[in-house]
């Protein structure tokens, strides 16, 4: 039997994270959130092409200095700073921290102080800004995330000692196709440079992922031209966004062996060594992750009849699906799953010390190959 196993094409991820940065304006800085995929491969690779990493505590800090010891992270984001994350930012060099609340504006201005110095901060605004369609929204109404925009604009025209307010930040939703995140950013500039005169501002990431479609793609250059547009009236002004899954989640996937099949009250389950606690990303985002077959069972071995399958692991849960398929063709124990779109939000937000099942192994190059070159089973 064989562990399941991640799989990342870095060569792909290199040439996809160029066509974003080709697609985007000069005046438009393009971060990666860390928070998507902290791999140090995923890191080592991306960090030619971006502008600069995006992190949100204390271990990814210590990520990125692990990786690239040469690179400070140019943004510190993330509600619920301590003391001690504000303090190993400013020790880090931080570019701009992501500030919540006013508190938190106060304290970093104390510890900038102490350490003699000044912190490089943009101020983070919750909005109320319109954003149909979008999967998740984190703005326009209450909200640990950000603070009111009366609140901003009294820090960016008094701040604290001890602070340098360089601009704005807004991360108001997730899910956002091209045109409405042109939208949102648009309406976020014009907030920012009319009502505080910023002459920089963070407005997110968020951009689309479509896990029914793993061919279908963010719409970049109609993005990039929006921003460019945007730009245009504004020659003092600069951009910045700081996308993660929309960069990440086409580079990886997931393999994990077929262990079993069944037919329970006439629908069949396959039964893979693996599970949500390897891969919890279906139930976090409540999908049927998308998924091929690569079939290597030898003949004899029990096989569902090519109609709909419930692809589930070893949990003893319920909850532990990673799928569901109704053209996946017969499935027989031995086949390997190839699940795709595991780039991103997967084996690190995963629950994996539930029943402490081994971890699963990390590779890099083409899933295919990967699959090809497992052992048949004995």
């Amino acid at each position: 039997m064989t562990r399941p196993v991640y799989v990342h094409d870095l060569d792909a991820l290199a040439t996809h994270v160029r066509s974003i940065r080709a697609a985007l304006p000069d005046r438009v800085e393009l971060l990666y959130a860390v928070k998507a995929n902290p791999e140090p491969d995923v890191l080592r690779t991306l960090a030619p092409t971006v502008d600069g990493f995006e992190v949100a505590s204390r271990g990814e800090l210590r990520r990125l200095a692990d990786v690239l010891p040469d690179r400070s992270p140019a943004a510190y984001a993330g509600p619920g700073k301590t003391d001690e994350d504000l303090a190993a930012a400013l020790a880090a060099g931080v570019g701009r921290v992501h500030v919540e609340s006013p508190a938190e504006l106060r304290r970093l201005g104390a510890l900038a102080r102490s350490a003699g110095t000044t912190a490089d901060v943009l101020l983070r605004v919750n909005l109320p800004v319109r954003a149909p369609g979008a999967s998740l929204v984190m703005g326009g109404g209450p909200s640990p995330f950000g603070m009111d925009p009366d609140d901003v604009r009294a820090l960016a025209h008094r701040p604290p000692p001890g602070v340098a307010v360089r601009g704005v930040h807004a991360h108001l939703a997730s899910g956002l196709d091209a045109p409405l995140a042109a939208e949102v950013a648009a309406a976020v500039v014009e907030w920012a440079v009319g009502e505080v005169g910023a002459t920089e501002v963070d407005v997110g990431g968020g951009m689309s992922v479509d896990y029914a479609d793993p061919t279908a793609r963010f719409d970049w250059s109609g993005y990039g031209r929006a921003l460019g547009d945007i730009l245009d009236h504004r020659p003092g002004v600069r951009v910045r966004i700081e996308p993660g899954r929309a960069v990440t989640v086409y580079c990886g996937a997931y393999l994990a062996e077929v262990v079993d099949v069944k037919r329970s009250y006439g629908e069949w389950f396959v039964v893979v060594a693996g599970g949500t606690h390897h891969l919890r990303t279906p139930v976090a985002k409540g999908h049927a992750q998308p998924f091929t077959v690569h079939r290597r069972a030898t003949d004899g071995a029990p096989r569902t009849d090519g109609g709909p399958v419930t692809v589930v692991g070893q949990l003893c849960t319920p909850k532990d699906v990673l799928s569901r398929s109704t053209d996946a063709g017969p499935v027989a124990v031995g086949d390997v799953l190839i699940f795709a779109m595991a780039g991103a939000y997967a084996w690190n937000i995963s629950h994996r010390d539930f029943l402490l099942h081994e971890p699963p192994e990390f590779r890099v190059g083409s899933p295919g190959d990967v699959a090809l070159g497992w052992a048949d089973r004995s």
